[in-house]
């Protein structure tokens, strides 16, 4: 077995982490109109920086003037993603001009054709102005390329160590429903964050200072409000905000206990690496939780905020190596 295409999805899995952290650090600082055209930047690819170039740029775009520190925020995370999408494809010709293994041509095939969507995904995210539905779609796509990048990391590592290797089947329910219901939440936290709801509700474990408090479910989970919306701020009255975030605080509370059960399971579970994953699921669950109290309780600081994004692909990492262990490894080889 060719260990290349291991070597390069192993790089290219902490480059989607990169792309992951920074691009909610772009979101999150609001920089993500930083430059309001794609794929350059005010007409350049680089920030403009002489000073006819930045007139240039405030004469072309009078609504949205040049902030070079957003802008080049904005630029970092597509500077990343633009070496990330180069990589996977590399990884996507290295596979079917010098691999045999016809699933590791097809999920490098899939890969690069998620990666040219969620370049598009980004393009929508500027020219439709943030809107909620697009940014969270950007999100999960940067997730689940994350997730199928180490897929293929794992499957080629699986590969090489077959015959040491013992697979666990009785696990894989248990991984496929933690993985679905940390989806759930993860698009959730990204609905929370895109109609910037996640200070809606100020203190903690009440929310305004009660169990239950006033909300607009109607108008929260509008999916699609028309275009030429700027969303750069949010649109939603207050109930409304308070019903996404009690949402995800709902949504919260099931995910511990389906991911703790999952974890629980694991670490009972008798023989190879699987007790050690439970334990990885329910140390990485408790920072989780930890960091998404403290960005209520201490108003959103920034670092905590792309922390919490961070974690929650790391979280979900541990539910795909769980769903790795308990699939067997096979080999569909080309003649």
């Amino acid at each position: 077995m060719n260990k290349t295409i291991l070597y390069i999805s192993r790089f290219a899995c902490v480059l989607a982490l990169i792309v992951i952290t920074v691009g909610a650090y772009t979101r999150l600082s609001h920089a993500g109109l930083g430059c309001p055209d794609w794929p350059g930047c005010y007409g350049q690819m680089i920030v403009p920086a002489e000073e006819d170039k930045v007139l240039a740029a405030n004469e072309a775009w009078p609504e949205r003037p040049l902030k070079a520190d957003k802008a080049w925020i904005e630029m970092a995370h597509r500077y990343v993603a633009g070496a990330l999408g180069l990589v996977i494809m590399f990884i996507c010709f290295y596979a079917w001009f010098r691999q045999r293994d016809a699933y590791t041509r097809w999920l490098s095939t899939g890969l690069l054709a998620l990666v040219i969507f969620q370049a598009l995904l980004g393009m929508w995210t500027v020219t439709l102005l943030l809107k909620p539905l697009v940014v969270m779609s950007h999100l999960l796509g940067g997730m689940t390329i994350l997730c199928l990048l180490y897929w293929l990391s794992l499957r080629q590592q699986g590969q090489l160590q077959a015959a040491a290797r013992v697979s666990v089947p009785e696990m894989k329910p248990w991984a496929i429903l933690g993985l679905l219901v940390l989806a759930l939440q993860i698009s959730l936290g990204g609905w929370t964050s895109t109609n910037y709801a996640a200070l809606a509700c100020p203190d903690f474990p009440t929310c305004h200072g009660v169990v239950w408090p006033e909300m607009n479910f109607k108008e929260a989970f509008i999916l699609w409000r028309g275009l030429g919306i700027d969303y750069e701020g949010g649109v939603l009255d207050g109930p409304a905000r308070t019903a996404i975030h009690m949402m995800h605080r709902i949504g919260a509370i099931i995910t511990i206990l389906v991911l703790a059960t999952v974890a629980i399971r694991a670490i009972m579970f008798q023989g190879g690496l699987v007790k050690y994953t439970g334990m990885a699921i329910l140390l990485v669950l408790i920072l989780q939780v930890s960091l998404g109290i403290a960005n209520v309780v201490m108003h959103l600081p920034l670092y905590i905020a792309v922390a919490h994004n961070g974690v929650a692909a790391l979280l979900l990492l541990t539910l795909v190596t769980l769903l790795h262990q308990s699939t067997p490894v096979t080999k569909n080889i080309i003649k």
